[in-house]
């Protein structure tokens, strides 16, 4: 008994000092500081990686013979710069943090985040939470290099000292940042870094300056790396439309851009995928935009200079913190990283000893009317921010035709403060602009249908002949006055122009939060929801549904309306194929249309339904028209013109054969 007890007692007390000494409490901890940021010694070339060279904060530092710099932690601090009372004047509000001198969070004054139960101030910047409990912020200073020594400083680990923020005549604010980069044997200052955020009221640009100055009597090589902007939330309800963007100006003065959207950069598999370059372009911007904003950092050019030469890499990058598989579930993020080109600073009180860089972010909507009021929004082409959906049109086409209808949106919300009702009428007006191109064609689709029958015979009359088969089809076609080609050929040229109006609508950041019925559609830029209710699973297809949408159902009326007045094709009269193959598609359009559409926005609905039911109106006449001049024609007469003195006069009739 006294043997198992002794032994009991020993194994606590081995336990007990195996804890101890695990804990690290006699370890010699001269070298590895509490509150020290200590420098890794990692190979880092001029093409090196060094945005993805990260170290967590429970990691260990590395061994003391691979240590030579470090920076003391400062308290840990947030910073409030703006405001996010619209009454104040202020665009937004910044939440900075002393951790790597970051952005946290920028929340708008002027939007709010669409809860119909509780708006809230949109925020715009957040933070991209890491696996390891870390977090991704915007503007950060990542990782400092030291180009001699090969050796790095995390500075996105550091805490930075922060100053109170200060508040000019002019109302603007401003918010300071210092850290001291020290050797660890001496405890000598090695380098110093300042970084200055400054807001203004009435302007969603910000300027950031950072400035590095050598502190030594030797020459120094460094280098910066920084997070860009990032953490952009989705702002879209059906299609996740945020990308990484930069422009750049070609020696011909064009603007152009390089995107890169979630999915390419989910699949990335190495640097030069994530990269956003241009072989020959002048590097303009870099930013992370989603539906409706942008944020936009601009590095401005050393004087003397059209642009910025002192950006080597442009990266966007693709967060997925719960590590699985799917990269839609909700908790995905993008963000972009820069890396500045090596700087020599000369030792400490020469006159290049220390080297500031110039940005300038923009932080708001997506707007052209905003950007073209701005001349330097103008001219480092903002524009190239605001994507539409050009379906099969080319966006060289589809941009200018949106752009105008977007403008003449604007303009007639002037007179009519209602964007709903601007939607119909503008639908209404195209109607009306392209009704000629539309008639012509439902006559052309309306003839090939009667003529059919005679098609048919030709073909089996000739089946063995083309070239003569297709000789008498143009000869049948050209007596009758009808032409396969103008059947398809008018809608050919409507649909960049109804493509243009859907694109337009679905971008305009003037339908976020506007209401057309106070009642029901109390923002155009969402499902209508007439009804709410808990959220339902549909079976099988996984869609999520959460409130009755009235607007997809109407749709599907007008849908089914326009399906029963089209004119049917030339051979569904002749081939009973075609024909089942037409009355599948009476009875798919309506259904299909509506479930595609049933949680798309509010305002692109309004617009498909007004321009269906003004499709069935027209439909209609042009119908009527067909059957009058058919009528008239059976009678042995043509429709009147005002050649005939607005009489009906007697149709000539034609010879069979020509010669």
């Amino acid at each position: 008994m006294k043997i198992a007890l002794s032994s009991l007692v020993i194994a606590f007390v081995l336990l007990c000092g195996g804890l101890v000494v695990e804990s690290g409490l006699f370890d010699d901890s001269s070298q590895t500081r509490p509150g020290v940021i200590l420098l890794q010694n990692v190979a880092v070339g001029e093409d090196t990686d060094t945005q993805n060279i990260t170290v967590s904060d429970n990691e260990p530092p590395e061994a003391a013979d691979s240590v030579t710099f470090g920076a003391d932690n400062a308290a840990a601090r947030t910073i409030t710069l703006g405001s996010v009372d619209p009454k104040s004047g202020y665009k937004y509000q910044l939440e900075l943090s002393s951790k790597g001198a970051a952005i946290r969070k920028a929340a708008f004054s002027e939007f709010n985040d669409r809860d119909y139960k509780n708006p809230q101030p949109l925020v715009i910047i957040s933070p991209i939470p890491g696996r390891d409990g870390s977090e991704v912020l915007a503007m950060a200073n990542t990782n400092f290099v030291f180009v001699q020594q090969q050796l790095q400083l995390p500075l996105n680990r550091l805490d930075w000292k922060s100053f109170d923020a200060e508040t000019a005549d002019d109302g603007s604010q401003t918010a300071r940042f210092e850290a001291i980069i020290k050797r660890n044997d001496t405890g000598q200052p090695v380098l110093k870094l300042t970084k200055i955020y400054k807001i203004s009221r009435d302007s969603f640009l910000l300027d950031c300056n950072i400035t590095v100055e050598n502190l030594v009597e030797t020459e120094q090589k460094v280098r910066l790396n920084m997070s860009g902007p990032g953490g952009l939330g989705r702002e879209a309800f059906r299609t996740d439309l945020r990308k990484v963007v930069a422009a750049f100006r070609d020696s011909k003065g064009q603007i152009n851009s390089v995107k890169h959207d979630k999915k390419k950069l989910s699949k990335a598999r190495s640097l030069d995928e994530r990269q956003l370059k241009q072989s020959g372009g002048n590097f303009l911007w870099i930013a992370a935009v989603n539906k409706y904003f942008a944020a936009i950092l601009v590095p401005r050019p050393d004087e003397g200079k059209d642009y910025c030469d002192w950006i080597t890499s442009k990266t966007g990058r693709f967060y997925n913190p719960d590590g699985d598989a799917k990269a839609d579930t909700g908790d995905e993020m993008l963000g972009t990283d820069l890396t500045v080109a090596t700087s020599t600073l000369a030792a400490t009180g020469q006159a290049d000893s220390s080297r500031t860089y110039n940005f300038q972010l923009y932080i708001g909507p997506k707007d052209k009317s905003y950007f073209d009021k701005n001349e330097m929004y103008r001219k480092l082409g903002f524009l190239q921010t605001i994507d539409f959906m050009g379906c099969c049109c080319p966006a060289k086409i589809i941009s200018p035709l949106a752009f105008g209808i977007l403008a003449l949106m604007k303009w007639m919300f002037g007179f009519i403060p209602n964007y709903g009702v601007v939607i119909i009428i503008l639908v209404f007006l195209m109607r009306l602009v392209m009704h000629p191109i539309t008639k012509k064609s439902q006559v052309s689709m309306s003839k090939m249908s009667t003529l059919a029958p005679k098609a048919e015979e030709i073909k089996k009359k000739y089946a063995n002949n083309k070239a003569e088969m297709n000789k008498q089809m143009m000869a049948l076609y050209r007596e009758q006055g009808a032409s396969p080609i103008m059947g398809f050929l008018p809608m050919l040229v409507q649909m960049p122009i109804w493509i243009a109006l859907w694109s337009a609508v679905y971008a305009s950041i003037d339908l976020r939060g506007a209401a057309f019925l106070p009642f029901w559609i109390t923002d155009l830029s969402i499902p209508d929801a007439l009804v709410r209710f808990s959220t339902l699973t549909v079976p099988l297809l996984g869609w999520q549904i959460e409130s009755l949408n009235l607007l997809p159902l109407l749709m599907g009326v007008a849908f089914y309306l326009q399906q029963q007045l089209m004119p049917s094709q030339a051979n569904a009269s002749t081939n009973p194929q075609m024909a089942q193959q037409q009355k599948m598609m009476k009875i798919m359009m309506p259904l299909l249309f509506p479930l595609m559409l049933y949680t798309a926005p509010s305002g692109v609905n309004l617009y498909i339904m007004a321009s269906t039911f003004a499709g069935v109106i027209e439909q209609y006449v042009i119908r009527k028209h067909i059957r009058n001049q058919e009528e008239a024609e059976s009678q042995g007469l043509v429709a009147t013109t005002s050649k005939a003195g607005g009489k009906v006069k007697k149709k000539k009739p034609k010879p069979f054969f020509r010669t």
